[in-house]
């Protein structure tokens, strides 16, 4: 049977909880969010296509998933900013414990997988759409790593819409939102991260000076992401990744394109499925 102290924190939780759930419902916000099933294949296609098909429903669908979820991100993480602003710094201290800190990771991790995750929709739909404009010397050739926006150019560069939608992608999680959250994700995952709402970090940092290789010591600290700041930075990776998602409908679009009139053009010589 929970003890008085665990009893009064779940209702101090709650009560938090219930002021989010209000600030959250309250906001009146209008947010952005990316469709689903907006693009059309011929109907029947033939048995060539198959792979495309399915990896555009899987990859379409997903990108809209991950960044419709960095969208309601940014709304609790301003939702949440309201609510810790009247309290003292054991109730933030609560909070970010039970709230607050695993939201901020997956925030803030966000803008990272949904460019590569553009990187990855991009390279594999135009290496299989690249059959519909030269099936015969078309090769089943594509590599086995993780892929970055450089690696695209081979399989996407016989596409017209290719070159605005890796423009429109580059500026996700670029230099500025580094900084911003002072390298957040690489923070997290290979070294110390800020914290957010309260709390210094890496109080201590070591110096090589690249000329001399002579070794020092800052003494100071990393304060604590701001959570409306951090909503803010967020935003803009939000603006981006609308603005990429279109980019991205108009190169299927295209290879969708191309993929009716081979399959118009082929239809006496194929399969139907």
């Amino acid at each position: 049977m929970p003890d008085d102290f665990s009893l009064k924190r779940s209702a101090r939780l709650n009560a938090a909880y219930a002021d989010y759930r209000a600030a959250l419902d309250g906001s009146g916000v209008a947010k952005r969010f990316m469709p689903y099933r907006w693009w059309t294949l011929p109907n029947p296609i033939s048995g060539l296509w198959l792979v495309y098909s399915s990896m555009l429903e899987d990859y379409a669908t997903d990108l809209a998933n991950v960044i419709n979820d960095l969208t309601h991100h940014v709304a609790r993480l301003r939702a949440w900013a309201i609510v810790v602003e009247p309290m003292d710094d054991d109730a933030k201290m609560e909070v970010a414990h039970e709230f607050i800190g695993i939201l901020g990771v997956a925030a803030l991790s966000a803008p990272y997988a949904i460019k590569s995750r553009f990187a990855v929709a991009a390279a594999h739909l135009s290496h299989q759409a690249n059959m519909a404009k030269d099936l015969e010397n078309w090769k089943d050739e594509f590599p086995d790593k993780n892929l970055y926006l450089n690696d695209l150019e081979p399989f996407g560069r016989t596409w017209g819409k290719f070159r605005r939608f890796k423009l429109k992608v580059e500026p996700i999680a670029g230099s500025g939102f580094k900084a911003q959250t002072h390298d957040f994700r690489n923070a997290y995952n290979h070294r110390f991260s800020p914290r957010l709402l309260l709390g210094l970090s890496n109080t201590v940092t070591r110096y090589v000076d690249g000329a001399t290789g002579v070794v020092s010591y800052g003494v100071g600290g990393t304060p604590p992401l701001d959570l409306n700041k951090v909503a803010d930075v967020l935003q803009l990776e939000c603006d981006h990744c609308y603005v990429a998602f279109e980019a991205f409908q108009a190169l299927i679009g295209e290879q969708v394109e191309a993929i009716t009139k081979f399959e118009t053009k082929n239809a006496s010589k194929t399969k139907a499925v």
